[in-house]
């Protein structure tokens, strides 16, 4: 393991509100009578087991099944613990950023878990086709963390967040951390 950044995902304790770096990705919250439920599909069992892991360390119980279309799908049973991310999120029906919102190293680290993936020499933070008006937003809030990536694939059904350059990489990798010890996660982390 490298030297540690002061603000590392693997030096905060984990929180509710890290939660947020899925739904900054394709991931959706939703309310019924027993609380709120999180849930993301993602393109590889890799990903739906080091989520799981970070959803049940930041204290909610997670669990793993199959989306209609056979991916990988990631959840939260429904709970009261997650309402305040719901609304947080969500304006009407809409999955919505809060307009202060700065991702913590440990909200990257679930974002970059869920739709971070390797671009040649960049890295690509993959944002919600679903939810295009916060594309925009989702990259303010990352200049804010100290990362200034370049909105791409706005016309496409792979929108991202792109980010280039030793300097930036270094940053979100000092933020993220080490890849989770699970095959084939090493293989989509961020490097430089």
């Amino acid at each position: 393991m490298g030297q540690l950044s002061m603000f590392s995902a693997e030096t905060d304790e984990p929180s509710l509100d890290d939660l947020a770096g899925i739904l900054a990705s394709a991931g959706q919250v939703a309310i019924g009578p027993r609380g709120a439920r999180l849930s993301v599909v993602v393109a590889e069992d890799w990903r739906a087991r080091a989520l799981a892991d970070e959803i049940e360390r930041s204290g909610v119980a997670a669990e793993i099944s199959l989306s209609s279309e056979g991916s990988p799908l990631v959840g939260t049973a429904s709970t009261p613990v997650l309402e305040g991310l719901y609304r947080q999120w969500t304006k009407g029906a809409v999955k919505t950023m809060p307009a202060t919102w700065v991702p913590s190293p440990r909200a990257l680290r679930l974002w970059v878990i869920a739709a971070g993936e390797r671009d040649a020499d960049r890295y690509l933070l993959g944002l919600d086709s679903h939810a295009p008006d916060s594309h925009g937003s989702l990259a303010t809030a990352v200049m804010r963390a100290g990362i200034a990536p370049t909105l791409v694939g706005t016309r496409s059904s792979n929108p991202a967040l792109r980010i280039a350059g030793k300097r930036r990489l270094t940053r979100l990798i000092e933020s993220v951390g080490d890849a989770p010890d699970i095959p084939g996660a090493a293989v989509q982390w961020p490097f430089i």
